[in-house]
């Protein structure tokens, strides 16, 4: 689009530029800056444009946005090039991911370059490494207090060693995926460090003040994100003798996106990762960027037009590049994070279906589908060109977050029935297989969450203690009911690492003193790789577990119905153990498959005729993908076993 301020400026920009930037093939960037310009200009004016150096910083920005392209590999732009012809490549069935820690599935990257044919084994091709960036010992949490954005974690690697992974999931087509933390650094970041020297140009970075009135004005409405260990929204400084904004740990500044050097900087910082060969940018604690006095500053306005900025940029250098949006929030504000363009995602195009993992858990606490059914139907529709990342666990803690109004309208109380999943998880309920750990108790609201393994809170790890087969059997087939939801919903589906063997908790943490006050890394486990050899062996959990997921992601693969297309119908089924959808090929409608799975502990039946109008012809016969055989039927009635599953075709 042409507009005439915004163009004029470019222009003038464009004979500013750095006399090495101006000397460049930039054919390809000057082409994307031309068409994305007017959208770029437009929200940098909208966040910054006040400000009397704004026309200083569009300069840098679009300097910023030239020397990443400079520094793309012709490789690299030439993957670009090639998704940009084929825009929807994301959404594809073919996709299927795993989250780990580096030295949690290997010793060091270079060992994780060398194990990559485990993924290939299972079916996976998209890698999501969980953070490797340089933090603080002691005060790292989990990795996500940064200390300096462009190095690598010295214990387990360097760039070279990144770069190596890089190119060993390139020829096997595995897309490699990183964190950066956005809303906030380590205190022993060197802007932090500068900060504290009495940097005027630093301390602007973040949020610092010489009282408590600015602060105690945040904190009216600020809630507390870990109120046992940090709470309040701000810790003293003693070096500086001022209050700093600190929403997450005490050690971990939040930034301050009002100042355009500090967009500039971290736009800096991704384009620099994907120029390391990183296909998706996993973005971190989004909902917090923009901070805003009188206002909750999660979910503000402006932190959307900030990552709507950094999608324009970052496509102006790195079009082939992906954003994960990391915002652990209501389904109403979740679905925001795609943007707000009619059918393609302007901000993100890939968020995490936080809601989707909890009502899963709630189906294998109640053994119904009440809740479940209710939360599907009342989450919003997504872009059609943007898609879930679906998962059943993940390197952190499960928080029951459900919509109140729908936790209501499945018949229960909202503050019983939360309390019933934390006791029934942390195996408090009576005959509650699950061996979870309660997870920032709030003693005044009795809110809490979840921390344990997929195999522990499923029950294996119990049912492996007592040698009880059958406990074994309803475990495994439990861990995969909840796989096969996942891996048909619509999205991508993503395992961790170490689910795929049947892991069970790591009670070791305690004994380290840095970790031992978060129970979250009880689901951090590291994998025994002698023990991940009985996957070869027949008769073994491992063996199990790990065939019977590889041939669940081999089908998938193949079911074009699977791709994530807007193209999911829920069907009701009156049964409130069952849940039954419908997934379709949008181009070919006759290509259906019907998904039903059994969350109760006894044998439930779907009666057919309640499908009647809905597309669905009873009287045809079916055969289960997975299986390769009909159901079990009779009289117009398909029965599935306790915990199990069906991926149905019309034969």
């Amino acid at each position: 689009m042409y507009e005439q301020v915004s163009h004029s400026l470019l222009n003038a920009i464009l004979d500013d530029l750095k006399p090495e930037i101006r000397r460049q093939n930039l054919r390809h960037f000057y082409t994307r800056l031309g068409a994305n310009f007017y959208a770029i200009y437009s929200l940098f004016f909208t966040l910054y444009g006040h400000r009397e150096d704004f026309k200083e910083q569009m300069l840098r920005l679009v300097e910023t946005m030239a020397e990443g392209y400079i520094n793309r590999s012709s490789e690299l732009e030439g993957i670009d090039i090639q998704r940009e012809q084929d825009h929807n490549w994301f959404l594809s069935q073919n996709w299927v991911g795993m989250a780990l820690y580096t030295n949690g599935f290997a010793e060091s990257l270079d060992d994780l370059a060398d194990k990559t044919p485990y993924f290939q084994e299972l079916g996976i091709n998209m890698v999501h490494i969980m953070p490797i960036l340089m933090c603080p010992a002691g005060k790292s949490d989990g990795g996500y207090a940064i200390s300096n954005f462009r190095q690598i974690d010295d214990r387990i690697g360097d760039l070279k060693d990144l770069h190596r992974v890089a190119e060993e999931f390139r020829k096997r087509d595995i897309l490699l995926v990183l964190d950066i933390v956005l809303n906030h650094t380590s205190d022993e970041h060197e802007w932090a460090q500068k900060a504290m020297s009495g940097d005027p140009c630093y301390q602007d970075y973040y949020f610092m003040f010489d009282n408590r009135e600015v602060p105690d004005m945040f904190e009216q409405n600020m809630p507390e994100i870990f109120h046992e260990s940090d709470p309040g929204n701000f810790t003293w400084n003693e070096e500086t003798q001022k209050w700093v904004m600190t929403v997450f740990h005490n050690y971990q500044w939040d930034l301050n996106y009002s100042n355009p050097a500090v967009f500039i900087e971290m736009l800096d910082i991704i384009l620099f990762w994907a120029n390391q060969g990183v296909d998706v940018l996993r973005l971190d604690a989004v909902a917090f960027l923009w901070k805003k006095i009188g206002a909750a500053s999660q979910n503000e306005r402006n932190a959307h037009l900030i990552l709507q900025l950094m999608k324009d940029c970052c496509q102006v250098t790195a079009p082939g590049v992906l954003f994960i949006a990391e915002a652990i929030v209501a389904p109403v504000e979740i679905i925001k994070y795609f943007g707000e363009d009619a059918i393609i995602a302007k901000e993100c195009e890939i968020a995490y279906n936080a809601t989707l993992m909890a009502l899963l858990w709630d189906g294998i606490a109640t053994k119904n589908t009440k809740l479940l059914y209710q939360g599907i139907k009342n989450l919003p529709d997504k872009l059609e060109r943007a898609t879930w990342l679906n998962y059943v666990r993940c390197h952190d803690d499960i928080g029951f977050g459900f919509d109140d109004n729908d936790v209501r309208a499945s018949g229960y109380e909202p503050f019983a029935h939360r309390k019933f999943l934390v006791d029934y998880f942390s195996g408090k309920f009576n005959a509650s297989p699950a061996r979870g750990m309660v997870f920032m108790l709030n003693d005044e609201t009795g809110d809490a969450r979840i921390c344990g393994s997929l195999a522990s809170l499923a029950g294996l790890e119990s049912a492996l203690e007592s040698d009880d087969q059958t406990l074994i059997l309803a475990s495994i087939n439990k861990i995969l009911l909840l796989h096969s939801i996942i891996m048909s919903f619509g999205g991508i589906p993503l395992l961790y690492s170490g689910d795929a063997l049947g892991v069970t908790n790591d009670y070791s943490y305690q004994d380290n003193p840095s970790k031992s006050d978060d129970s979250r890394w009880v689901n951090r486990p590291t994998i025994n790789w002698e023990r991940a050899e009985l996957r070869k062996k027949q008769g073994t959990v491992e063996y199990t577990l790990f065939n019977a997921l590889k041939k669940m992601i081999a089908i998938r693969k193949e079911t074009s119905a699977f791709a994530d297309f807007n193209n999911r119908e829920l069907l009701d089924i009156n049964n409130e153990h069952l849940i039954c959808f419908v997934r379709f090929n949008p181009l070919r409608p006759a290509e259906r498959v019907m998904v039903i799975a059994n969350f109760d502990a006894k044998p439930q039946y779907l009666d057919l005729e309640t499908l009647n109008g809905k597309g669905i012809n009873f009287y045809n016969h079916f055969v289960d993908l997975y299986s390769g055989r009909s159901p079990a039927q009779h009289d117009r009635q398909i029965i599935l076993q306790p915990y199990q599953f069906y991926w149905l075709t019309e034969i």
